[in-house]
């Protein structure tokens, strides 16, 4: 066996992610794959470069000595990378964008498809915004819409340019329809201590940022683990109760209010690789812009809260596209 780029690769995602779960799913290869990958390379050198613990994984002495010569490599070669693929960029013939979840991602492709006439669009959604960042700095997404879980900063490769969309989104909480809460227009934390909370923690930033805002209310109340499209089916039936983004529509079975207080909350970011096609870029954003107006609009709770803050967003200037 001999040491490869992908196999600094992967060692320098252990390390980033803390985690094998997490650095499988950066690199696109199942976990038990790259659990294979690293006993090799540890076997290859003689030696563990990481400790497994409870809370993850933390390089060795050895597996730091190997890992400040294997990020200058790996950094070098994804440079080699941005490069060479930024010469296929030259702002009108493809346009590749990444996302997190979000109810502006259809009016957002709607809008520029209808700009952007003959320009390939694509889309690549992820959960996690890290991941997203750095296919955008290694050049295989040209611009990336993400939430930054307030508290929890994301980890931006240097050179990347950003647009802020909403610096504070609140985050709303979803409910079965018949949750006592749901009688109120404003759901107060200490109304949900005895309910289950169900987080996604494969979301960058979302369960550390549950558990500062409940902490800080003095609450400890049951979690569960699990995604988003499971969740449904539980706060439907009164299983347990989630946060969401507040452009969620309700479901007859489901309601969706504010937080008291907005204790939750992240920020909206676009991020893109300065240079060519900088024209191309604003036009992505405004009409993303406007995507997110429209979704904003159509979620009654949100446009309520919208207006007791008296939001920008319900006056869209006159030179925005919709």
């Amino acid at each position: 066996m001999e040491l490869e780029v992908r196999h600094l690769r992967a060692l320098c995602a252990i390390a980033d992610s803390g985690s094998l779960h997490k650095a499988a799913r950066q690199l696109g290869v199942s976990q038990p794959s790259l659990t294979t990958q690293l006993r090799r390379i540890e076997n290859f050198l003689g030696a563990e470069l990481f400790s497994r613990e409870r809370t993850g994984c933390r390089p060795t002495p050895l597996g730091r000595a190997v890992l400040s010569r294997a990020r200058p490599l790996v950094a070098e070669m994804a440079a080699l990378i941005v490069e060479a693929k930024a010469e296929a960029w030259d702002g009108g013939t493809r346009l590749r964008i990444g996302s997190t979840a979000s109810r502006a991602l259809a009016g957002w492709l709607r809008r520029l498809r209808k700009r952007l006439l003959g320009t390939d669009i694509s889309l690549h959604m992820d959960v996690s915004a890290n991941a997203l960042l750095r296919m955008v700095a290694a050049g295989q997404l040209d611009v990336a819409f993400v939430h930054e879980v307030e508290g929890s900063p994301l980890r931006v490769p240097d050179g990347l340019g950003v647009r802020v969309l909403m610096e504070r989104e609140p985050q709303f909480v979803s409910m079965a329809r018949d949750h006592p809460a749901a009688a109120a227009p404003v759901v107060e934390l200490a109304d949900l201590a005895d309910d289950r909370w169900m987080v996604d923690p494969t979301v960058d930033g979302e369960w550390d940022g549950l558990r500062r805002v409940l902490s800080a209310a003095g609450l400890n109340p049951a979690v569960l683990h699990g995604d988003y499209h499971t969740a449904a089916s539980l706060i439907a039936v009164g299983e347990a109760v989630a946060p969401c983004q507040p452009t969620s529509l309700p479901r007859e079975d489901m309601a969706i209010r504010p937080l008291r207080g907005d204790p939750l909350a992240v920020r909206l970011l676009l991020y893109f690789r300065p240079g060519s096609g900088a024209e191309v870029y604003e036009a992505v954003y405004a009409d993303l812009v406007a995507a997110y107006r429209e979704a904003a609009q159509r979620a009654g709770p949100y446009r309520q809260w919208l207006t007791r803050q008296d939001s920008p967003l319900l006056h869209p200037p006159a030179s925005c596209c919709v």
